[in-house]
C-alpha cells in the first residue's frame, strides 16, 4: 500500500498546500451563531457545515492568488458557480471517503509517517524536522493531529480512484486502431483568404448601418452603474492595531513551551508481519509465531535487522529501505507502537507488538531529546498571536456595532467611520459587472448596492463579509441608468463591424468559389503556402476544426480539396496531396502511446465512477446556504 502513496506524492503535496493556507477566524457566523453549527449539505447522513465550505472557499481563494500573484482577480471566485463547484468538489470527497470506508481501505501509520517525512517544507539541513513540522502547522492554526487526519482521508479517497484506474483495461487492437489513425500523416498545402484583403473594397450603405444597429442593440447597451462611497472593517487591520506588551508575550511563551520547540523524536525500523482484524485467530497465530522466530534471529544477530526487514516485512514502503521509520514523534504512530517505541533504549530490539495492522519488530536506533526554541526566535510570531486573538475577542462586538450603525443612521456612512475609525472611500463610476476596486465587486454587495433602496434613497447597505473576516457597507452617490447608446456616437464602431462582416463573407465566397472549380478538375490560380504534413498529433498549427475537414476528405483520388472557415474569420483552402502512413510502433512508443491514451480513458472512466457515487449515496444540498 505505501508504494501507491509513494508514487503519488503529489497528492501530499495538495494537502499541504491546503495545511498551509491562511487559517483565519471563522468570521462574524461564530460570532453571531449560538452553538449550533449550520451546515451546506449531507453526505450520506454526514454533514458539511458551513464552517468546512468557508474555509475551502477561502482555500481556494489563497490558492488562486499565489497562482496567479498580481494577476489575481477575486471577483472571479465570488459568484455562485465558483461557490457551487466548491462545495461540490467537497460532496466528492465526502463520497469518496465514504467508498473508502465501506470497502475497507486503511492507511498504514509507517507509511503516513514517511509520506510526511518525504515533504520538503518539513526539512531542515535535507532532513525532516519535527520542530519544524510543528511550527508550519502551528503557525496554520492546526495540530499534528488534524493534518495527519486529512492526510489519511485524501490517501483513502485516492486509493480508490487507483483501483478504478487499475480496472481499466485497453485492448490491444484498440489501442494500435487509436494510434494508427492519430499518427496517420497527410501532405497538404494551404492558402489562407484574409477578410482585411476585401476591406477597402467595403462602403457600406446608410441602411447597412442602420440595419446592423438595430438588430445588435445590445451590443451598445451601456449598463447601469453608479458612483459610491464605502468604509471597510477588517480584523487584520484590527489586530495590528492592538498593543502586546512584553510580559504578556513571555507569559504565552511560557505556557505554551511545547509549541515553540521539538518534541523527543526517535529513529526506528520495523519489521511488519501483517494480521489485519478481520483475521481469523489460525491467521494470527500464523503471523505471530512468524515475527516470534524473526524475533529470536534479531536477538542473535541485530546486525541482520535490515536485511530481514527487506525480505520479510510486509510495509513494502519501509521494506525497501532496511524498515527505517526515520525519526518520529508522538502523535504520528498507532497507539501500541508509539508506547513501546518510547520506552526503548538505544539499539534495542523488541516484539512482537501486536496492532490492528498486525505484529511489529521494532528497532529504536537513535533518540533525538527534546528541545526548546528560544524567545527572541518566536517573538514575532508571538506577538501576531495575541493581537489576532485580541482582535478577535472583540470583534463580534464590534462588526454588531458597525451593523447597527450602518442600519440604524442609513443616510450616512460617517457615524460609522468616526466611531470605529474608519476611512471613508470613493470609487469611479461601476455596474454590475466591474472588478475594480476589487473590495467592492463582491456579489452580493453589488445586489445591494444595486438594490431600489440604495439607489432611490441612498441608504447605506448593510454591512456585507465580502472576505473572510471583512465587512463592507456601502452607500450610493450618484447614479445612472441603463441607456442604448444612439447610433451617433457608435456609428464609428459600427461601420467598422459592418465592413469586417461583409468581407469574412466575401473571403468566404471566394473561397467556396475556387473549391468548386478545383473538386470540378479546373485550372485555377492559388499561391498555395509551403508543404507541410500534419496529423492529429501533430497539427502544425492548424485548428481542430480543419484537421477533422481534411481528415474526412475523400481520398481516392489525390489531390483532393476541402475549405473551411476558421475562428478569425479567414477562409483556409486546403490541397491534400498524399497519405502517409505512419511506421509501426516499435515496443517503447507503444507502450507511451499506450499509457497516454490509457490516462485519457482512466479520467472518463473515473468521471463516470464518481458520478455513480453521487447516484448511490444519499446528497442534499441547502441551496440557500451557500
Amino acid at each position: 500500500m505505501f508504494d501507491f502513496v509513494h508514487r503519488k506524492k503529489t497528492i501530499v503535496q495538495v494537502i499541504l498546500l491546503l495545511a498551509i493556507l491562511p487559517f483565519m477566524f471563522w468570521g462574524v457566523e461564530s460570532y453571531r451563531t449560538d452553538g449550533k453549527e449550520s451546515y451546506v449539505a449531507v453526505v450520506d447522513g454526514e454533514e458539511i457545515t458551513r464552517r468546512e465550505f468557508e474555509q475551502a472557499l477561502r482555500n481556494q481563494h489563497e490558492t488562486m492568488r499565489n497562482m496567479l500573484g498580481d494577476k489575481f482577480d477575486s471577483t472571479l471566485l465570488d459568484n455562485p458557480q465558483m461557490r457551487l463547484a466548491v462545495l461540490e468538489n467537497l460532496i466528492q470527497k465526502k463520497l469518496l471517503q465514504h467508498e473508502a470506508v465501506n470497502v475497507g481501505l486503511t492507511v498504514l501509520d509507517s507509511q503516513l509517517a514517511r509520506e510526511i517525512q518525504n515533504i520538503s517544507a518539513f526539512h531542515e539541513d535535507q532532513k525532516f524536522s519535527y520542530q519544524r513540522y510543528e511550527e508550519l502547522l502551528r503557525r496554520q492554526q492546526m495540530t499534528p493531529a488534524m493534518f495527519e487526519s486529512r492526510m489519511v482521508a485524501e490517501i483513502m479517497q485516492q486509493q480508490v480512484l487507483e483501483a478504478v484506474a487499475k480496472s481499466t483495461v485497453i485492448p490491444d487492437t484498440v489501442t494500435r486502431n487509436v494510434a494508427h489513425l492519430s499518427e496517420l500523416k497527410r501532405e497538404i498545402n494551404q492558402v489562407k483568404i484574409e477578410p482585411q484583403h476585401f476591406i477597402s473594397q467595403i462602403n457600406p450603405d446608410e441602411a447597412a448601418i442602420q440595419s446592423y444597429y438595430e438588430n445588435h442593440q445590445a451590443d451598445f447597451l451601456l449598463p447601469e452603474r453608479v458612483r459610491i462611497e464605502y468604509v471597510v472593517l477588517s480584523l487584520e487591520e484590527l489586530a495590528q492595531q492592538e498593543e502586546v506588551a512584553a510580559d504578556e508575550i513571555k507569559k504565552y511563551f511560557d505556557e505554551h513551551q511545547s509549541e515553540f520547540g521539538q518534541e523527543e523524536q526517535r529513529q526506528a525500523s520495523h519489521i511488519l508481519i501483517a494480521a489485519p482484524a478481520t483475521a481469523s485467530d489460525d491467521e494470527k497465530a500464523a503471523a505471530r509465531e512468524k515475527a516470534e522466530n524473526l524475533l529470536a534471529q534479531l536477538k542473535a544477530e541485530p546486525e541482520k535487522f535490515a536485511e530481514l526487514a527487506s525480505e520479510h516485512s510486509e510495509d513494502q514502503g519501509s521494506a525497501k529501505v532496511g524498515g527505517d521509520l526515520g525519526f518520529l514523534g508522538r502523535g504520528i504512530l498507532i497507539k501500541e507502537f508509539e508506547d513501546e517505541l518510547f520506552q526503548m533504549q538505544p539499539n534495542e530490539i523488541r516484539g512482537p507488538v501486536e496492532t490492528t495492522f498486525g505484529f511489529h519488530i521494532i528497532k529504536l536506533s537513535e533518540i533525538k531529546p527534546a528541545q526548546t526554541a528560544p524567545l527572541e526566535e518566536v517573538r514575532d510570531e508571538i506577538e501576531q498571536t495575541l493581537k489576532r486573538q485580541k482582535a478577535a475577542s472583540h470583534f463580534g462586538e464590534i462588526v454588531e456595532d458597525f451593523s447597527n450603525i450602518v442600519y440604524e443612521q442609513s443616510d450616512s456612512l460617517q457615524p460609522a467611520a468616526e466611531r470605529l475609525g474608519l476611512a471613508i472611500q470613493q470609487s469611479e463610476w461601476i455596474d454590475k459587472k466591474s472588478k475594480e476596486p476589487a473590495i467592492v465587486t463582491n456579489e452580493k454587495l453589488l445586489q445591494a448596492i444595486f438594490s431600489d433602496d440604495a439607489i432611490n434613497e441612498k441608504r447605506n447597505t448593510e454591512a456585507i463579509e465580502v472576505m473572510p473576516d471583512t465587512f463592507v457597507s456601502a452607500r450610493v452617490l450618484e447614479h445612472k441608468s441603463a441607456a442604448i447608446q444612439s447610433l451617433d456616437v457608435v456609428r464609428d464602431e459600427v461601420i467598422d463591424r459592418v465592413k469586417k462582416q461583409l468581407a469574412a463573407e466575401l473571403a468566404e465566397k471566394e473561397g467556396r468559389d475556387k473549391l468548386a472549380q478545383l473538386q470540378a478538375g479546373e485550372d485555377v490560380s492559388v499561391s498555395w503556402g509551403d508543404t507541410k504534413e500534419i496529423s492529429y498529433m501533430q497539427p502544425q498549427g492548424l485548428e481542430l476544426d480543419t484537421l477533422r475537414a481534411i481528415s474526412q476528405t475523400e481520398s481516392d483520388k489525390l489531390p483532393a480539396y476541402t475549405g473551411v472557415t476558421g475562428s478569425d474569420g479567414s477562409f483556409s483552402l486546403i490541397r491534400i496531396n498524399r497519405i502517409i502512413e505512419p511506421a509501426s510502433l516499435d515496443k517503447d512508443q507503444y507502450q507511451v502511446f499506450s499509457n497516454q491514451l490509457k490516462q485519457m480513458i482512466v479520467q472518463e472512466e473515473l468521471s463516470s465512477y464518481q458520478l455513480g457515487l453521487r447516484q448511490r449515496y444519499d446528497v442534499k444540498i441547502r441551496e440557500e446556504s451557500y
